[in-house]
Parts: C-alpha cells; structure tokens; sequence
C-alpha cells in the first residue's frame, strides 16, 4: 500500500486544478511531534509557479485535494499540508494489498565476482560477490532483466605463476582437497621463492601457451572450483565471460573501430604522443593533469584499459562477437553459460545488449573505470555512458589484519563459511541447548553463519572499509544478520502459537477499528519495502536495502516490547480483544512476509529456529 505514492498523485492533481503544472510534490513522513503522519511543502512550488502566499494555497489544497482511501483527513499548516493516516484502514491496507515494487523496464548486465583463476578466493572477495549478487536480486524484484556475468582472466600473470609453479615443483593433485586451493598453494610457495626471477622465461612460457588457449582445460579446473564456493554463498551467474575469448572475438579492434570517428581522438604525429592512438577525455573527465589516454601505442599495442573499453562496448551491443555454450549447471538447475570458441553464435542477442552496465570492481581500479565510461561519451553514447556504472567498494581486513593472497597471509571464502557454521552451531548450544539438539541444528547454522557473513559486507555503504571480525558479526544484538533473522523467528512463533491455539492469522475475523497508532507504527514500516527498493536501484547499492532489514526489526523489537502506562505489555497478540488479537495476526503474518521479502532481496535465509 504505497500511500506515499498515491497522495503525491493526489496533491499534483489538485495543484493542476489550481492552474500549476508539473509540480513534483514530495511527500514525507511528519517529523515526531509534529501533526500528522505525511506532510508536503508543495504550497511553496504552486505559489512560485502561478503566483500567491503559500500558506493561503495551502488552505486552497486542502479543500482541494481528494484523499486516496487510508487518509481520514487533511490540514494546512501555514503553508504545509499534513495528511492524517486512518490506522485501521491503513494498517489493513498494508496486510491485505501485495507490495506494489517497482516495475522498471530494460536490461542491466551486471559483472562481479572476477576473481583471478590462479588460486581460492579469499574472505576479501566476498564482498565483491555479495555486493554484485544482492544487486541483481534487488534489479529484478524492481522489474529489470538482469544478466550475471563473471570475467574470467584465463591470459594474466597469476594464473601463468600457479600453473608455472605445479609442474616446476613438481606438485600433484590428490583429488580430495578443493583443487583451487592445492592450485594456489603452489602460488604462494613460488611468490616466497627467492629464485623466482631466475624463472621468468617458464613463467612467460606459460603466459604465450594460455594465450593460446592451449591450458584452458586446467583454468577451467579452477573456475568450476569457484563457482562451488560463491554457490555455496548463494550467489548465481548466467555467462562467464573468458579474457582470451574477449581478445579472441577482436573486442579491443571492435571498440577502437568505434573510437576512430570521434572528435575526441587522434594520432598525433609529434610529441610524446607521436604515432599513438590518443582519446582526449577532458570533457568527460575534467580536472586531470592529463586528459589523453592513450589506447594503443606507437608500436601498435593496445594499452590493458582498451580492453575493457572494447568489453563494455560489447556489453551495451554496440558490436556481436563471441560463442557460447554450457560450461555448469547451478544449484537451481539453471544453465551457466560460458564464452566459448567451439561454442555457437549468440543469434538469440540472448547476451549483452544491456541498457544500464554495473561493474562490481574494487577501488583500485576507480581511474580506468572512469576511463571506461568516458569512452562512451567519447564514442558518442551519452546515455549509455549515463548508465555504466561502477559499484566501487573498499577492502575488507579481517580481525584488523591486511589480507595479501600472494603472500598468503588470508583466510579463504570457504573456511570463512566453515568457520561461520560452527561458530553459529556453536552460539546455539548456549543460548538455546535443545536446539543444537534438532535434526536441522545444521541448517540453522548454516542459515545464520552464511547470512551473518552476507550481512557483514553489505550493511555498511560500499565505499567504507570493512573490517571483519566473528563476534560482531554473530552476535544476536546490534546490526548483525542474526538480529534480523531473530526478529523473523519471533514473528513466526507468534503465528505458529496463534494458529495452534485456532485463532485466524489472514485478518479474517479482524477488527481494524480496533487498531491503535502503536500498531500503526510498525504498519507504516513495512509498507516502506517497495521505496527502499526504488531507493536501492538509484544508489546502485544494496546497502539501502542491508539498512532497512535492521530497521524492520528494530521496529518490531520496539512494537513487541512495548508497554502501556501501568508497565504492562501493550501489544500482547494473543492476550489481545477478539477483533484486535486477529488484525494483529495478519499485521505479524504481512511483517513476517516483509521480512522473507527484503532478506531474500540480499541473499540472506530465514532458519527455522533461534
């Protein structure tokens, strides 16, 4: 029931009939203490527009705005105009009606995970995956087509140096220990190795047999090795995207073809830039000390961020190129896709062709994402460069220590899991003994330990340091996965002891005049879901989303707790009047739902006890 919504409709329709139009007006929630539950200052724009004092507009509104059902009435206040909530009929609005999401159109290609297929991933890159993850689930609950890309770096240094340090040290894959993990130990030993720069020629050996293609069959080992990990975390992809099939498929040559008829690059033929192909990027980029950026040099080489500019050309469908086929099948049953040079022509256009890019990509790499974007204004694509975006985000310490994968000084993403399960089955057994006992201690452990590891990257904006540590992030207070997820649990009990007593949870039998403004309270908290989704899809950030999770359960907190003026408890369900006892059923069934809705929307699982 987005109210919201329907009085900013209803507040622009009556401005029109006072002569102003276009008025955007926006509608918030009153301030505590204040008259009212919604308010506008849209008096202000109309007097502007079409001339007036803003407090005798607002009078004028009043009588002249038509109130969507749940507003019982509505006042000026000098020149605001403050709506007045009906609590029965809202809070029944809200159980009854279905969240009114978004419905966006378009498609978003979002790339993250990108891990370097040389050795495991480490607890730092769970952020990356969880960030681009949670993305894509909160893009399609707000209507969008969303594909998941995952690029794989197959040509790069890193993979050459692990698969270089199996046959120089003679290593050999027992098969029982995770294969990305065997892979890179032998990474660190040879990055420990003082002899290393006498082996460079083995290691460029490796790099020219990667690039072409000719181990692409031990990468691959790597890759399915990762993908277990980030399913395991519940994160889900559609095309994994492989660096030698990008430069295989001409992309660099595609996206320079493009870049040539611009005005805003050139081949200089004196200078520093002399016999280069130069892009000027000043006018999407201002403020640089340098604002050419060279993509190929006189030699005739392309620079590393050409690449990555011929890549997100593809990915916007300015040019096709690549094969496809099968490469794994996800824990849904669903098809992950791979580019592939024995695979087929994508006539479908199934991928890329996006409307809006994202790429989940460390800060590190701020400058050439910039570089990136700019390159579509420069291939004159404003607004396709309007809507490649780049989720920046911050490193992760863990327990205040810097992690280093080359020289081993980590934790990997699948003890990180493995130690968040037990550290979670662990807390259950002194909170709540008969717990660990129950068939299913397992998978609440499992539910709590993954979420509380999920919430953990997410709850903070992208861009500020994290810094990981296991007690804060199990702990069942504070702004943590298992505060949320116990909140859901105490909801569920509520209907689960209703239901056995025989009383209705879906509002039949209710009351709604009975309902009091307490009630109110936690009603308009749940109705927020579908803005915060709104919100989170402008942010381009899944933080929003982390934030209103703990909200919803400090409200519900806060509502449960409750007490009336003799210290008694004022919001008991069950003890509740006949008529309120079943509203306040379905207001816990609808709040319950809210909370499988928006933890859903950041991959985080409701266990069935706490």
């Amino acid at each position: 029931m987005d109210l919201k919504a329907q009085l900013k409709t209803a507040v622009e329709d009556a401005a029109h009939l006072l002569g102003a139009s276009g008025i955007d007006a926006a509608i918030q929630e009153t301030p505590a203490g204040k008259a009212g539950d919604y308010g506008t200052p849209a008096a202000f724009l109309i007097a502007k527009s079409v001339g007036g004092n803003p407090a005798q507009i607002a009078a004028q509104l009043a009588q002249t705005v038509k109130l969507p059902e749940g507003i019982k009435k509505v006042e000026a206040a000098g020149p605001f105009l403050n709506f007045f909530v009906d609590v029965g009929a809202f809070v029944r609005g809200v159980v009854e009606k279905p969240f009114e999401m978004p419905r966006l159109s378009g498609k978003v290609v979002i790339e993250h995970t990108s891990v370097n297929p040389n050795k495991e991933l480490h607890v730092g890159h769970l952020r990356n995956v969880v960030l681009g993850d949670s993305m894509a689930r909160i893009f399609r609950a707000a209507g969008q087509t969303v594909e998941v890309q995952n690029y794989i770096d197959d040509t790069g240094r890193q993979a050459a140096e692990s698969i270089f340090a199996v046959g120089h040290y003679g290593l050999k894959w027992d098969g029982v220990q995770k294969y990305d993990h065997w892979l890179g130990e032998g990474y660190v030993r040879l990055n420990a190795d003082p002899a290393k720069p006498e082996l460079e020629p083995g290691i460029s050996a490796i790099i020219h047999r990667l690039e072409a293609g000719e181990l692409r069959a031990e990468v691959e080992k790597v890759v399915h090795a990762h993908l277990d990990t980030c399913f395991r975390l519940g994160a889900r992809y559609d095309l994994l995207a492989w660096e030698s099939d990008v430069v295989g498929s001409g992309f660099l040559g595609h996206g320079l073809n493009i870049l040539e008829g611009s005005p805003f690059t050139s081949h200089p033929t004196e200078g520093k830039f002399a016999g280069a192909f130069v892009m000027d990027v000043s006018a999407f980029m201002p403020n640089l000390e340098e604002s050419n950026v060279v993509l190929r040099r006189s030699d005739g080489t392309a620079m590393y961020v050409a690449k990555d500019v011929g890549y997100q050309f593809w990915k916007f469908g300015l040019f096709e190129g690549m094969k496809f086929k099968p490469f794994a099948t996800d824990p849904e049953g669903q098809t992950v896709w791979t580019s592939a040079p024995d695979g087929q022509p994508d006539t479908e256009k199934r991928f890329g062709h996006a409307d809006e890019v994202i790429n989940v990509i460390d800060s590190r790499q701020d400058h050439p994402q910039k570089i990136v974007k700019a390159s579509l204004g420069v291939a004159e694509q404003p607004e396709k460069e309007e809507r490649s975006i780049h989720l920046s985000y911050a490193f992760v310490t863990l327990e205040g220590q810097t992690i280093s994968g080359r020289k081993g000084v980590t934790v990997s993403a699948d003890a990180a899991m493995d130690e968040a399960q037990k550290r979670a089955l662990t807390e259950l057994a002194k909170v709540n003994p008969e717990l660990s006992q129950r068939d299913d201690a397992g998978e609440i452990a499992r539910r709590i330990g993954l979420g509380a590891i999920r919430f953990a990257m997410l709850k903070a904006e992208p861009t500020r340091k994290i810094d990981f540590r296991w007690e804060q992030a199990l702990a069942l207070n504070g702004d943590t996965a298992p505060y949320i997820q116990y909140a859901a649990v105490r909801a569920a009990n509520i209907l689960r002891k209703g239901q056995e007593a025989g009383f209705a949870i879906d509002g039949t039998g209710a009351d709604w005049d009975m309902v009091p403004d307490i009630d109110l309270t936690l009603a308009k908290q749940v109705a927020k879901l579908p803005q915060i989704v709104a919100q989170s899809v402008r942010a381009h950030s899944p933080h929003v989303v982390a934030q209103y999770a703990l909200d919803l359960a400090t409200s519900f907190n806060a509502w449960y707790n409750a007490k009336d003026k003799k210290g008694k408890p004022a919001t008991n369900v069950l003890q509740s009047e006949e008529g309120l006892r079943e509203a306040r059923l379905a207001l816990v069934a609808r709040l319950r739902q809210a909370f499988e809705e928006t933890l859903d929307l950041i991959g985080i699982e409701i266990p069935a006890a706490m």
